[in-house]
């Protein structure tokens, strides 16, 4: 029998914490260990639990959702944070993912979009749509980008193949596992063994964190376009 998904709740609201354990009880597959109102209950709670998932808000009294979330990345990894907000890409939300958070989801989202987030992050993926993602990659390129590379050391993506380095580029521009693999004619199986190898290489939690690793060294930028499809579709 699978593992139960271990899920922590953090929200200042004691109502929005029993809506969301009302739904989540009702999953074969998650479990919740228990719950927090802010973000120093929440590094405190991790530390007890181990959950496998924290359904994170951001704006919270004393410790907010994004100090929480840098905190309980960087003292246990292996833990997956899932960023609750009321607005559709905040600038909380993004400062989240910037600290570690593999995703994020609006508070009124459906009963399947919150379970389906939970098992996408607990499996490694990042819970963002494509459209999402392209909406990242826009406020993405907004930011002032790195300096430029010196030498292929600075390089995060200097030790990916040819095919992973294409696997890379495409995961920068918002295509998902699906899309790529039409694109470079493979299955979607060797894709995601292909993923999961250059997140691996660049140091990339997930594939939200290798888009913002992309834009910030400027790698779209000089990337070549990717060529078109015998098909006539392309992904400009």
């Amino acid at each position: 029998m699978t593992t139960a998904i271990r899920v922590l709740l953090v929200d200042d609201q004691e109502l929005i914490r029993l809506g969301f354990r009302l739904v989540l009880e009702a999953e074969p597959d998650v479990v919740v260990v228990g719950e927090a109102a802010d973000g120093d209950e929440a590094m405190r709670a991790v530390a007890a639990h181990a959950p496998d998932v924290v359904l994170m808000d951001i704006r919270m009294p004393r410790t907010d959702g994004i100090a929480a979330t840098r905190s309980i990345v960087a003292a246990h990894p292996q833990t997956r944070v899932l960023v609750l907000t009321t607005f559709d890409l905040d600038e909380y939300a993004l400062g989240a993912l910037d600290a570690g958070a593999s995703g994020f989801l609006l508070k009124d989202a459906q009963r399947s979009e919150l379970t389906a987030a939970i098992r996408a992050v607990h499996r490694g993926d990042a819970a963002l749509a494509p459209s999402v993602t392209r909406r990242l990659i826009d406020r993405l390129r907004a930011v002032p980008p790195a300096p430029r590379r010196t030498s292929s050391a600075d390089d995060p993506t200097a030790e990916l193949t040819d095919r992973e380095r294409e696997v890379f580029i495409a995961i920068a521009r918002g295509m998902n596992n699906a899309e790529i693999a039409h694109h470079l004619y493979v299955s979607e199986s060797t894709v995601k063994t292909h993923v999961g190898r250059v997140l691996a290489k660049i140091g990339a939690r997930d594939r939200v964190h290798a888009v913002i690793l992309a834009h910030r060294h400027r790698l779209i930028e000089e990337a070549e376009p990717l060529p078109p499809r015998s098909d006539g579709s392309s992904t400009s």
